[in-house]
Formats: structure tokens, sequence, C-alpha cells
């Protein structure tokens, strides 16, 4: 008999995951909850049909860990990549605003008509970044060691 993964068995590694369906997509949601973006980490290369991030994600695999342990909650900076992006449109974001630092809130798959669709970036402060796609292809790749939260605390949401 083949068992689950279990979360607590998890080692201390860089992730690296894609999402190819909604289901996927909703762990890669999950673990980018509370990422900071620079507005001038962010790429939309029509050629390539690619929208890529660099986040400074926070670390909610390690979270129970670090409570645990009584040690700093870290963050680490990943890629944030959608692939098959055939149009982007933002909404409560000036792309020329380079200064500009983003929260990420969720990543949401709308589907469209064959396998098309919308994945939106839902931001903080009623922005949105939404993108449509010919299929859905998202990675998320940890790029760096994980650093001690600038804040020293895990992100929390009012109720």
């Amino acid at each position: 008999m083949v068992e689950d993964a279990r979360f607590e068995d998890a080692r201390e590694a860089p992730l690296h995951l894609k999402a190819m369906d909604a289901e996927d997509l909703q762990v890669i949601s999950s673990l980018t909850q509370d990422a900071v973006i620079p507005a001038a980490e962010m790429k939309w290369d029509r050629a390539h049909r690619r929208f890529a991030l660099l986040v400074n994600r926070f670390r909610w695999e390690d979270e129970a860990h670090a409570r645990q342990r009584r040690r700093p909650f870290e963050r680490v900076q990943s890629l944030l990549v959608i692939d098959e992006v055939t149009k982007v449109a933002s909404q409560g974001v000036d792309p020329r605003d380079k200064d500009t630092i983003l929260s990420l809130l969720a990543i949401v798959f709308v589907p469209g008509e064959d396998g098309t669709g919308r994945v939106e970036l839902v931001l903080a402060g009623d922005g949105a970044i939404a993108m449509e796609v010919e299929a859905l292809d998202v990675t998320l790749k940890d790029v760096t060691r994980p650093y001690v939260a600038p804040s020293r605390k895990a992100p929390g949401h009012a109720e």
C-alpha cells in the first residue's frame, strides 16, 4: 500500500512545484499567501507568453515548526511563473510605478472553454492582476535560501 506524503515529512529542501489543474494551483496559492512582491520584479514576456514574478514568500510549510521550536519565522525568494499567457490586465496596480510593493493574497483559476481560462493574482488593497491563458501552467520555485522574516512574525489576517 502506498501512503500519501504527510506535511510533517517535508525536508528543508527548496520547493519546486508545478500546477496544471485548479487543485494543484490551490497548493501553490496557499504557499504564496502573503508573499511580498516588488512591482519592479514582475515581467510579462509577450513573445514567450510568460508572466514571471520574483516573490518574497512566507514559508508557511515551516510555520508550525518555527512556533514549536520558538525560532524566527522565515521567508524565501521564489520565482512564480505563469506560462501560456495571451493577455495581461491589472486593477489597482500601476505597472509604471516600480517602487510599489504588493502583497499576494491568493491565486485563482477561472476556467474557460477547452482548457483556457484566467489566472488571477488577488492582491491586498483591492488590487488584482489577471492573465488570460491557453492552458493552466504555473510553476513555483524557491531560488534562495530561507532568511529570517524582517518582521520576525507570521502574517496575520483579521476575520
